[in-house]
């Protein structure tokens, strides 16, 4: 993977990272004292805009985006507020193979309002782990990044087919990130890379390291952990500061959301990665 990830040092600094979760609205932050006792869930968001300059949006993957629920969503918070929104799961999770172009059409309106606004960060486009490196699935992905073409695109492979340098090579050349992964250390798992395949945006997510509970079927047993200062050392160390450096622009979202592990991690990797002099946003 050398050869992929080989890119043209920057100054140290030019890189911006934004920092932030995998969503902004669960109830149980405001159990766990995150957001203020009684607090609704439409008012998390200028709540949370107190705390990070970027969030990912996870509802986009349950229900098509609309564009005046995003315009209402988007004048909640702080004009130089970024998002990053998930393709719809019609598109990732449940193809279908003959209407999914129509699909793609209406996501691309549906988000057009962050576009217009210069507010979308990415579209993460979330495979699933039985999304293997097949031919038929290597088809498919190549038309919908065309479909998608023109918008700022984000792939999180799961299945570990997808390490490849061929795969990372056609990313780079579509201009199209390679996103990097922290999880458990399962078989099959798509590996924790610091490859980055778009000079432009490097995104990495962290979605704990719960073993046990990673097939289970249940999000509060999957996503139920919490970072330790030395684990997030090591991956600023091993990881970030060479992504830092071949990328202008880097976002990194925490899922770890159970028990508000995630905006407690978030604002932990903010600081560390403030004491090693990197340029957080």
């Amino acid at each position: 993977m050398a050869e992929i990830t080989a890119k043209a040092q920057q100054d140290p600094g030019d890189c911006r990272l934004f920092i932030g979760t995998s969503g902004y609205s669960y109830t149980e932050w405001v159990d766990a004292g995150f957001y203020p006792p009684g607090t609704k869930s439409g008012r998390m968001l200028p709540l949370y805009a107190q705390h990070f300059s970027i969030t990912e949006l996870n509802y986009t993957w349950y229900q098509m985006p609309r564009a005046e629920v995003i315009e209402r969503q988007r004048g909640q918070a702080p004009k130089a507020f970024l998002f990053a929104a998930k393709l719809t799961r019609s598109l990732t999770h449940e193809i279908d193979r003959e209407h999914w172009p129509d699909h793609a059409a209406r996501y691309r309106d549906g988000v057009t309002p962050l576009v217009q606004a210069g507010q979308l960060a990415a579209v993460l486009i979330q495979l699933p782990h039985s999304f293997h490196r097949t031919s038929p699935n290597r088809e498919y992905l190549a038309m919908l990044l065309d479909a998608l073409h023109g918008l700022p695109l984000a792939i999180e492979f799961r299945h570990r087919s997808w390490a490849n340098d061929r795969v990372f090579a056609e990313l780079e050349r579509r201009g199209v990130t390679l996103v990097g992964v922290d999880g458990p250390d399962l078989p099959g798992l798509f590996p924790s890379l610091d490859v980055v395949t778009n000079p432009d945006l490097f995104y990495v997510r962290f979605h704990g390291r719960n073993t046990k509970g990673w097939y289970s079927g249940n999000m509060q047993h999957q996503f139920d952990y919490n970072y330790s200062d030395d684990e997030l050392r090591e991956w600023i160390k091993d990881k970030i500061e060479t992504m830092n450096d071949r990328a202008r622009r880097g976002v990194l979202f925490f899922n770890n959301h159970v028990r508000a592990q995630a905006p407690a991690n978030a604002l932990r990797m903010a600081d560390l990665l403030k004491e090693r002099g990197l340029t957080v946003v």
